[in-house]
């Protein structure tokens, strides 16, 4: 048996730190745009020689097209795009929006700075939604994704190690996820002051993000037993967070690696967070039903498992009057 036992921790170890630099890495190594939504605005005429130059980058950029400035302002406000190259004639200019992702926004600056060096021409680039001046790179919004990831495998795993069960279990990953929300909300805004939008929604989806992980580990254990702490913390550590996109965009990451990642909670709840903290809610819907899945079906298995604990009859000794009974 300690033979057996010394051959799995040398064999498993290994791979799981094949598994860890694939998953981080990976990504990492082949960030690139893939149909990144960008939106071309002016006349058809003027706009047309500009879509067939992005065209040509083998599938890079999805275009949007949109009559004018405005409406491609309008765009980027929605989130619908990253930004949009508006052709006026004064010149081509570049709207951007470095809330959404600094990585994409210096990505678009560099790509459009370097096709007007080559026609001699100047680009005038507008940042329409700029990332709060305490955090130009969205360096402290990419690193709440783990902490909250950590904090929600943690307090699911600590429900069922002591095991609570039932609606007991139920508030105390509901009380957990609340004051851990609160805790980011005070940090990161009014401390770090990172985020700028709505304080109590911020704190909202902070609680939302940090349940939807508690509830998946406490709930797939509650069905399966301790094996389900492990398979859930698997999956969002080696697949979510690295999968999330939240360091660039989904669209950034090979395919369907982005997809994927806001399939879960960690990138669901980064870009939840960007919609609400810099876009008033734009593009909240889909994120926010995710995590809200994520969390009903963990709460829900929580239930589902105490209720068929607790229908299971009894394996133990028969209690003594039912035994002088028969006797």
């Amino acid at each position: 048996m300690s033979t057996r036992r010394m051959i799995a921790v040398v064999v498993l170890v290994p791979v799981l730190a094949a598994l860890a630099l694939w998953a981080f890495a990976w990504p990492a190594a082949r960030t690139a745009p893939r149909d990144l939504p960008l939106g071309v605005a002016g006349p058809a005429a003027a706009t047309s020689q500009v879509e067939r130059r992005l065209a040509q980058q083998d599938g890079a950029f999805e275009i949007h097209r949109y009559a004018d400035e405005a409406a491609a302002r309008d765009a980027i406000e929605d989130r619908t795009v990253y930004g949009a190259i508006v052709v006026t004639p004064q010149g081509p200019a570049l709207l951007t929006a470095s809330a959404a992702s600094p990585t994409v926004a210096q990505l678009l600056q560099q790509a459009v700075a370097k096709q007007a060096a080559a026609e001699g021409t100047e680009v005038k680039t507008v940042d329409v939604v700029p990332a709060p001046g305490t955090d130009p790179r969205g360096a402290a919004l990419n690193a709440s994704v783990l902490p909250l990831a950590l904090a929600g495998m943690a307090a699911g795993a600590a429900v069922t190690l002591l095991g609570l069960r039932g609606i007991r279990a139920v508030t105390a990953l509901v009380g957990a996820a609340a004051l851990i929300g609160v805790t980011a909300a005070a940090l990161a805004h009014s401390w770090l002051e990172v985020l700028t939008g709505d304080w109590w929604t911020e704190a909202a989806v902070f609680t939302l993000a940090t349940l939807a992980v508690s509830a998946a580990v406490a709930g797939l254990a509650a069905l399966i037993g301790a094996a389900g702490i492990g398979l859930v913390s698997f999956v969002v550590m080696f697949l979510g967070n690295p999968f999330s996109g939240a360091s660039s965009a989904p669209q950034m990451l090979p395919e369907p690696v982005g997809a994927i990642g806001q399939w879960l909670p960690p990138g669901a709840g980064a870009s939840l967070l960007r919609s609400v903290s810099f876009f008033d809610g734009a593009a909240a819907t889909g994120p926010a039903l995710t995590l809200t899945w994520w969390a009903a079906l963990g709460l829900g298995a929580v239930l589902l498992g105490n209720a068929m604990k607790s229908r299971r009859p009894s394996t133990g000794p028969a209690p003594a009057q039912e035994l002088a009974t028969v006797g």
